[in-house]
């Protein structure tokens, strides 16, 4: 009797990691699921400005948004990840990354060496790109100077450093699914959404998480606190920016400058040098967008600590 209990042990114990390690296969791109295509360097532009490509990837404490050598640190409460090299360099960048690496990379979230990057980079969002897209973005990143420099491992304890367990995390908050436009909608909406729900990756700031780091889908938007560990991210629905105009929300991405005077702050600040160099249209569409969100509400606010 104990034999056959502790035979089923095993077996249950086999087949459960047979599944594990099924579920958590890193998915990638082939070349040969690449057909011959000519990169259109300027929309591989507007890609890049509509990613916020260099907002994090940019090296920190420089002038150039184009030195895209990373280093910068992004805490979480999974650890602090630092942002990797994204120029065309030989040894430290991508340059040595073929089409399908990198189109795997951005809408898979798998390495070049076939293991999962971890979600810290927005690929729940980017999934949603066009494919196209990100062809384009790639052929414009090899356009930018190489910049030399390794950057150094993610502080990531255990168990949070396994990148097996990663796959699991996709699983539960990755569909898998390119954006769909709704025939209902203008064109200019469509292209907001897109904007915003792929490339612009809106929701990775403005949502709450749930404790596994996923987005909480029915607070889409509503703000909830920083995933960088201070202050509070804004409830952009209607619910929070209900007085902001069409021509508020594309004003503010273009400049940084609120309707009631104020300025954008923390990170914002490195979202609208990107949102800036956009064009018009697409901060239009995005505005249009967003100021269709209907209002959810977010996650309490805790109180103001008092002075003193």
């Amino acid at each position: 009797m104990v034999r056959r209990i502790f035979l089923a042990l095993v077996v249950a114990v086999v087949a459960g990691l047979a599944v594990f390690w099924w579920l958590t296969i890193p998915a990638a791109v082939s070349s040969d699921m690449l057909p011959a295509y000519t990169p259109n360097i300027a929309n591989g532009l507007t890609t890049f400005n509509a990613g916020g490509c260099s907002s994090c990837h940019a090296v920190p404490n420089q002038p150039d948004r184009l030195k895209l050598g990373g280093g910068l640190a992004v805490p979480s409460p999974f650890g602090t990840f630092y942002v990797p090299n994204i120029s065309p360099d030989m040894a430290d960048g991508v340059g040595r990354w073929s089409e399908a690496n990198f189109v795997t990379a951005v809408l898979k979230g798998t390495s070049p060496a076939g293991t999962h990057y971890f979600p810290a980079f927005p690929y729940a969002s980017y999934q949603h790109a066009r494919v196209e897209d990100i062809r384009d973005l790639f052929a414009y990143l090899k356009t930018l100077a190489p910049v030399s420099g390794r950057v150094r491992d993610h502080d990531v304890p255990f168990p949070f450093n396994i990148r097996r367990n990663v796959g699991i995390w996709k699983f539960l908050f990755m569909d898998g699914k390119p954006f769909v436009p709704d025939a209902g909608r203008s064109a200019s909406w469509n292209r907001g959404a897109y904007l915003v729900n792929s490339l612009g990756h809106c929701a990775e700031c403005h949502s709450p998480r749930n404790f596994l780091g996923g987005i909480i889908s029915a607070q889409r938007f509503a703000g909830g606190p920083n995933p960088e560990g201070e202050g509070w991210v804004p409830n952009i629905t209607q619910k929070g920016l209900a007085d902001w105009s069409v021509k508020d929300f594309a004003y503010f991405l273009e400049t940084g400058q609120t309707p009631d005077g104020d300025s954008a702050g923390g990170s914002m600040v490195r979202v609208i040098k990107n949102t800036s160099e956009l064009p018009p249209g697409d901060r239009d569409a995005i505005a249009e967008y967003l100021k269709s969100l209907p209002p959810v509400d977010g996650p309490p606010r805790p109180p103001k600590k008092s002075a003193g």
